[in-house]
């Protein structure tokens, strides 16, 4: 495996491969692995006959108030995990190569990152579209594999692909979640073994959601209000949203008439997490 920091490095090795036939399967992460980043590793391998994954805390992502400096770090072990999977390379960049004195150029998808985690983090979803993009150019994948945990994400992604006509495929790869529920997430090291176990509030009230539905509740707001308030009842939460929207657009929705996504955002002590599940009354 081949650890490259160097943008001009990391084009190189690219264009070689695509040169050489090869299909090229790419990974973007912030590193600090656990068995979901894994799993976009596993999935990849499967389907290319090279691995990119790019570790990158994205600086132009977080808000001021936001995790940046604290966000978990261990190249290190990543790179072990990355080894044993496989994977061909991991790229590096550093951000001043990245964002470069004068940097001045942003990409924006407009609709879709207006609701859920766009709302509440002005400019993350700028900053995301922005670094995938050039990570994109530089590392010219064929397809690139995105976890379904951050569905939003996936679908402004998606959403720039196609309307920019770029040359590759995004894959979504469904959530891993650990034994009790918890969807994985580097964020989840911030929890104490107290807030862990309240943590698993987001997947239980997914789970309460679905079986509302199933006995006939398909009232937006009654669903809403017995979620949030299932999920208060929890120490340490704090809720930033509960939201059923149209799983393409995100749009609200009143009532559920046909496949919806219900997204959550819950605060559990200071970690942020999110969750979501496709309901189908």
């Amino acid at each position: 495996m081949r650890l490259i920091k160097e943008i001009s490095q990391m084009k190189t090795w690219s264009e070689t491969s695509r040169k050489n036939g090869l299909r090229i399967g790419f990974v973007p992460t912030m590193g600090y692995f656990h068995e979901g980043h894994l799993s976009l590793m596993r999935r990849a391998k499967e389907l290319a006959d090279k691995v990119v994954v790019s570790i990158f805390v994205n600086p132009i992502q977080f808000g001021p108030q936001e995790d940046f400096r604290d966000y978990p770090r261990d190249l290190e072990r990543d790179a072990r995990l990355a080894e044993e999977i496989g994977v061909d390379v991991i790229f590096t960049p550093k951000a001043e190569e990245m964002y470069p004195e004068g940097f001045q150029t942003f990409v924006e998808v407009e609709r879709l990152t207006k609701p859920l985690c766009g709302a509440r983090r002005p400019g993350h979803f700028r900053g995301v579209t922005t670094v995938c993009l050039k990570l994109f150019n530089i590392v010219k994948p064929h397809f690139a594999v995105f976890g379904l945990k951050d569905y939003q994400q996936y679908l402004v992604v998606k959403r720039m692909v196609a309307d920019l006509n770029l040359d590759l495929e995004i894959i979504g790869h469904p959530i891993v979640r650990e034994k009790d529920g918890l969807a994985m997430s580097s964020r989840n090291v911030y929890l104490s073994p107290e807030e862990r176990k309240s943590a698993t509030c987001l997947y239980k009230a997914l789970c309460l959601a679905q079986e509302k539905v199933k006995k006939g509740v398909r009232i937006v707001p009654t669903l809403k209000q017995e979620l949030e308030q299932f999920i208060i009842s929890h120490p340490y939460t704090e809720i930033d949203y509960v939201e059923f929207c149209h799983p393409e657009t995100l749009d609200p929705v009143k009532e559920i008439a046909g496949p919806t996504l219900l997204a959550l955002a819950v605060f559990v002590g200071k970690a942020r997490l999110i969750d979501n599940t496709l309901i189908e009354p």
